[in-house]
């Protein structure tokens, strides 16, 4: 399986959009070779504005921008972007309902050697949190593509996270995204795997483990974290015995969060939250830091085994 760059996907993607309508406005902080801007930056230099190392005036330029009519495109590091601008995107940018998109770059443990500092395990839950503000996680440099050139058709702010590494495919080229729905990814009735970012490969691979020992699993790409696809997960929570979220962000306040604040409200079931538990990260290679955290298939497999066996005990029970 080929993999891909959600990077270079982006930064390419910007290219495509502005030779299509003309009205892109990139704006970064320093990081231009990072987060792959430079790519928009060596085609239109003039829709080009780089503020240094300073996050609070590149939310604020990009608000300015966005005034005047602009469809802007900030980026940055995560753990920069949503944590040193949070109060100008929320006072400035989702306040106002400005048409400012954060793509953040380096999100999640997969920024791996640079350590707790700059690997931002909260910006999901940071952003989520905000009126007005859309959020996304794609699984690939395919949906990358495809989640930047919706964001380029929507009104208002929206936060989409990138990971540094290269990724494998999850979708071909023709694939299209849609907001606020998510992507079954394989069909099954007795445990749903609920995953984003990087981690949709992981529950792939748990599925197949677990489909060895006779176990149907359903695998849901959940990449519109805000606004969330209900009736899947409700779907999941009334058709299967139990949910499983795998996310390469804290479990508070993520994708795991977002889901169980559904079920609890509409079908109660077991969900099991697998990403950072309260903690931070520390310096290491990506695969050593999920092994670390337990972001791993092994994991995976003994939550999703741990509910059918409570679900068989509760059975035994009636």
């Amino acid at each position: 399986m080929s993999k891909g760059s959600m990077r270079t996907a982006f930064g390419n993607t910007l290219v495509e959009i502005e030779k299509e309508n003309q009205n892109i406005a990139v704006v970064d902080a320093d990081l231009s070779s990072s987060t792959k801007t430079d790519i928009f930056k060596a085609v239109f230099p003039e829709n080009f504005v780089d503020v240094g190392i300073a996050e609070q005036n590149l939310l604020g330029v990009s608000s300015g921008l966005a005034s005047t009519g602009k469809n802007v495109f900030a980026s940055s590091f995560a753990v920069f972007e949503t944590g040193r601008a949070y109060e100008i995107i929320r006072n400035m940018v989702c306040i106002a309902n400005l048409n400012v998109k954060l793509c953040a770059t380096h999100a999640g443990l997969m920024t791996g050697p640079d350590g707790g500092t700059h690997q931002s395990i909260e910006d999901i839950a940071i952003m989520r949190v905000l009126p007005n503000m859309k959020v996304l996680v794609p699984a690939d440099a395919n949906e990358t593509r495809e989640m930047v050139r919706t964001m380029a058709k929507i009104e208002g702010p929206v936060y989409m996270r990138m990971v540094r590494d290269d990724v494998e495919d999850i979708y071909s080229e023709d694939y299209k995204f849609e907001l606020g729905k998510s992507s079954v990814l394989k069909d099954g009735s007795d445990i749903s795997l609920i995953a984003c970012g990087p981690m949709v490969k992981l529950a792939l691979e748990a599925a197949e483990e677990l489909e060895n020992d006779d176990i149907s699993v359903r695998v849901i790409n959940m990449s519109s974290i805000k606004p969330i696809d209900e009736e899947c997960i409700i779907d999941c929570a009334r058709n299967t015995k139990g949910i499983v979220t795998i996310e390469d962000h804290s479990v508070i306040g993520g994708l795991g969060s977002a889901v169980s604040e559904i079920v609890t409200e509409t079908c109660p079931s077991l969900v099991y939250k697998i990403g950072v538990n309260d903690l931070f990260g520390v310096s290491g290679k990506a695969e050593e830091l999920y092994n670390e955290y337990g972001l791993t298939v092994d994991n995976i497999c003994s939550k999703a085994l741990k509910i059918l066996a409570l679900k068989n005990k509760d059975k035994d029970i009636d």
